[in-house]
């Protein structure tokens, strides 16, 4: 087995810690206890019997983070993808989407926030006045079925407060960053709470389109508002409202002709989206022998994603570097009078509409509503969906998707002895997939699909957790976009992921020292794979054709492990390890090739994209004033493949990041730097020809991430 960490990435935070340790008091304080939300009934941490991982206010305040994308490390085996201004789809244990073009896709990894389904939508996942992220590895099908087929992803902000309290934040730093963020929380009346917190970000983003000379044409501008109310409408009886939007309007100029954060595109792109989002939670305690939860909801999303197709400005290209070509009329100031290279212009936009609007109907044994001789709790409920889809590309091409689901859901919870349970759920999904689009190409797909999951839990000794489990997750069937795959390739099956987990989590130390190591092997039945081919337009310029197919099997298999260690009251050490082997078994499909159109490309045994065998992330915080703390992280992941229909793969990495962090009273202040080497980080990757100065021979092209940031902030609560 590859080692799964660079030595110096470990090492060096160990030796520091020891060395702390060794200069610090003796007496101890313990870890806060961390609950997690998504469960069906709302279970501490250490007490879960599955992979999870919860990243709170403090992990979020180390980074400086201001989206979902900049605290993912925290958790093992979970991976992002660009290809837009931020993370839209997430990989956990190697499953999952990269991107979406013309064609409806079905998330392997769903995102809820505040009980608002936004999967697909990762646009949205900023974290303003975020109480805790909620990051649950492997199949989820008896609590969310559908789109939970690797995991699920749960963001949920601050709660209303009886009293009165809120803060004001301020940041600045390189790149023009800047954002401004309030909320305020208290009573409206004895027995109403209410919260409203609102933020802007803006940065001038870390490329520089020297053809416009302009540094903020892959620029972020993003401005969240989160309102929330609480009622106690009885003794037995509360309702909860979120209010959720998001004016999200960014640029997108993010590939080089040149290899580097500097761009040509004379029509760069945006990435922008617009949400308006609601859920009311009611809660209602009909005895002691029944609890009724109900979670409406419902979105709109106005979402437009537009790129400059040829990272240029069509015939004439210049290379900032190396003055080779020049723009017509020549420009002495940039090079010599040389010969101009007849290239092609062209921009791809996709504008779509999303809608959604989902109830959940749950009922929960209470005190004595136990059955079998007390010995069982249980859950039934019933799941309703609807959602929309509408697509327009470029005017001349259009498509609408309407999906309808129906789910009717339910688990028992036995206590085998005093401390042994056996937990087994069901969930049974119809899904109705309507599709049609401007190619005359019409759909109507309907299936039944059943999830679940089988897990024995054992308290093995008083602080250590041991389980087992068997889950099956379940993704839709579908139908493909484009008119030039041949009715052979048009639907693709649905896919089904078996994962068997071993587990244990132990609290040492007098819970100083929480530890959670889980095993698991993953067996992908019809794997759900995007294919392409590249062809050439009337002008030569390159074309591809994206459809969705089914791969025969696929295997994950790995081991996961976290800690969070208070070695003192002054020092904190996390850390954080994945290691993931995957592999494609009997996957083989046509490349398409005008010069051989009988080629076959066969993916036998090569690992799946976006699935580094290793990912590790660890943090020492420690304060060594009153008031004043050092924090020192490092992440480390190793090379992926970008696609499974080619071979190009990302370089692993090692960052680093820092914070200074004082607070005295209701003031906090902070100096901040992430990627504090400027490590070039490959978010996305594609290769193709795309530069008519080597008559578009095929090239690797990569999109980067964030270079070196640095900045400061202060916050004052009241």
């Amino acid at each position: 087995m590859k080692p799964v960490f660079n030595s110096a990435f470990l090492l060096s935070p160990l030796a520091l810690a020891i060395s702390l340790s060794a200069h610090a008091e003796t007496e101890t304080k313990e870890l806060d206890a961390v609950t997690v939300t998504a469960d069906f009934r709302q279970t501490e941490v250490q007490s879960l019997p599955e992979a999870v991982t919860v990243i709170g206010q403090r992990q979020i305040e180390m980074r400086s983070a201001e989206h979902l994308e900049s605290v993912l490390s925290f958790a093992p085996n979970v991976n992002f993808s660009a290809g837009s201004s931020r993370s839209r789809f997430y990989q956990i244990r190697g499953i999952g989407e990269r991107s979406q073009f013309i064609d409806p896709i079905n998330p392997s990894v769903g995102l809820m926030i505040d009980g608002i389904d936004m999967t697909g939508l990762g646009g949205a996942a900023t974290l303003l006045d975020v109480d805790q992220v909620e990051i649950l590895r492997g199949p989820q099908g008896t609590r969310f079925g559908a789109n939970a087929l690797a995991g699920m992803i749960n963001i949920r902000s601050a709660a209303p407060t009886k009293n009165t309290e809120g803060y004001v934040k301020g940041k600045f730093g390189n790149y023009g960053s800047h954002g401004q963020s309030g909320a305020i929380s208290g009573s409206l009346a004895d027995n109403v709470q209410g919260r409203l917190a609102v933020s802007s970000f803006k940065t001038d983003g870390y490329i520089n389109n020297t053809h416009l000379d302009r540094k903020n044409t892959n620029n972020i501008d993003e401005v969240v508002a989160r309102g929330k109310l609480a009622a106690q409408l009885a003794e037995d009886t509360e309702i909860n409202f979120s209010y959720f939007y998001a004016d999200i309007d960014n640029g997108y100029d993010a590939f080089s002709l040149d290899f580097n954060r500097k761009t040509l595109s004379d029509e760069p792109g945006v990435d922008t989206q617009d949400t308006h989002a609601f859920a009311i939670d009611l809660n209602h305690k009909i005895s002691e022998a029944a609890q009724l939860k109900i979670i409406a909801s419902s979105s709109k999303s106005d979402v437009e994603y537009r790129f400059d197709e040829d990272w240029a400005f069509g015939k004439y290209i210049y290379n900032s570097d190396d003055p080779t070509y020049v723009p017509d009329p020549c420009d002495t100031a940039k090079g010599p009078c040389l010969a101009a290279v007849d290239g092609y212009s062209s921009v791809d936009q996709y504008l779509r509409k999303y809608e959604r609007s989902a109830i959940d109907v749950r009922l929960l044994s209470g005190a004595n509503g136990r059955i079998w001789a007390d010995t069982t709790d249980w859950t039934v409920g019933i799941y309703h969906q609807q959602r929309s889809e509408a697509l327009t590309r470029n005017v001349n091409f259009k498509s609408d998707l309407d999906v309808v689901t129906t789910s009717l859901y339910g688990e028992l919870n036995t206590t085998i002895s005093a401390d042994t349970t056996l937990t087994y759920g069901l969930r049974a999904e119809h899904w109705n997939n309507d599709f049609t689009n401007s190619n005359n190409i019409n759909s109507d797909e309907t299936d039944t699909l059943i999830g679940g999951k089988v897990l024995l839990e054992s308290l093995v000794a008083l602080n250590h957790l041991t389980y087992a489990s068997i889950a099956r997750g379940y993704k839709p069937a579908g139908a493909n976009s484009s008119d030039k795959i041949g009715e052979d390739n048009r639907l693709f099956d649905a896919e089904f992921n078996n994962t068997l987990e071993l587990g244990v989590k132990s609290s040492l130390l007098d819970n100083n020292l929480r530890t959670r190591v889980a095993a698991f092997y993953i067996q992908r039945k019809d794997q759900q794979v995007k294919q392409s081919f590249a062809g050439k337009k009337s002008d030569g310029s390159p074309e591809f054709t994206d459809f969705i197919a089914n791969a025969a099997e696929g295997k994950n298999q790995g081991v996961e492990i976290e800690s969070q260690w208070q070695l003192t009251p002054e020092l904190r050490w996390d850390l954080s390890l994945g290691y993931l082997d995957t592999e494609f078994v009997d996957y083989e499909f046509n490349a398409k090739d005008k010069k051989d159109p009988s080629k076959i490309i066969v993916k036998d045994g090569r690992a799946q994209a976006l699935a580094p065998e290793y990912s590790a992330a660890t943090a020492l915080a420690f304060q060594f004033l009153p008031g004043m703390t050092f924090t020192l992280e490092s992440e480390a992941k190793d090379k992926f493949f970008f696609s499974d229909s080619h071979d190009n793969e990302s370089k692993a990495y090692v960052l680093w990041h820092a914070r200074v962090a004082y607070k005295v009273g209701p003031v906090s202040a902070a100096l901040y730097g992430r990627n504090l080497t400027g490590r070039e980080v490959e978010t996305r990757g594609f290769a193709f020809g795309n530069d008519p100065r080597n008559n578009y021979a095929e090239s690797r092209y990569v999109q980067l991430g964030e270079p070196r940031l640095f900045g400061i902030e202060g916050k004052y609560s009241f």
